[in-house]
């Protein structure tokens, strides 16, 4: 067992050497293409080669090297979930030069009954035959996860995860009434 992992180990590093030689720059270039980034480019590639380094998966061997188009969709994916997480996030990643705004305290104070409102429906959620969907819906939007990491996580379908959540959310909008947005636009 040891030498057969051995002898895997070593035909990985050979194939990883391969990959590196003969097609990192289409890798780059796959990369940049996706996201006009070069750091984030070379950030994902290296988790490319990272992956491949780990998994030591011999269906992935092509040839003398890996497959490409595995390569390439790993890419893809590693980037849509990139994207994802950064739009999960509530804050701006960019500071913006505005002038300060007057603060609204109906507004707050709107924001407030509704952030209590959801989360008392999720307590109360817990003792009914949804308690299941509700924790799921408070484990992804109280996280920086992407549905797919929360479901291998929980260890369920990426399916299964997207329809609790939706369940949810779908629940939560009939139940409760959200902010009025006139209040938030009357002192600007």
């Amino acid at each position: 067992m040891i030498s057969g992992s051995l002898e895997l180990q070593t035909e990985v590093t050979k194939r990883l050497e391969v990959l590196y030689r003969n097609h990192h720059d289409w890798l780059r270039s796959v990369s940049y293409n996706l996201c006009k980034d070069s750091d984030v480019s070379d950030d994902l590639i290296q988790e490319l080669y990272l992956y491949l380094g780990e998994k030591q998966n011999p269906k992935l061997f092509f040839l003398d090297s890996f497959n490409l188009k595995y390569c390439h969709l790993f890419l893809s994916s590693r980037w849509t979930n990139l994207i994802k997480r950064e739009n999960k996030k509530d804050y701006p990643t960019k500071w913006k030069d505005t002038s300060d705004e007057v603060y609204n305290e109906d507004w707050d104070e709107e924001l407030e009954r509704f952030e209590n409102d959801v989360r008392d429906e999720l307590n109360r959620l817990r003792t009914t035959g949804m308690w299941s969907s509700a924790k799921l819906y408070e484990m992804y939007q109280f996280s920086d996860k992407t549905m797919e990491e929360l479901s291998t996580d929980v260890g369920i379908s990426k399916s299964t995860t997207f329809l609790n959540v939706k369940k949810i959310k779908q629940h939560l909008q009939e139940v409760i009434k959200r902010p009025d947005t006139n209040l938030k636009q009357d002192n600007e």
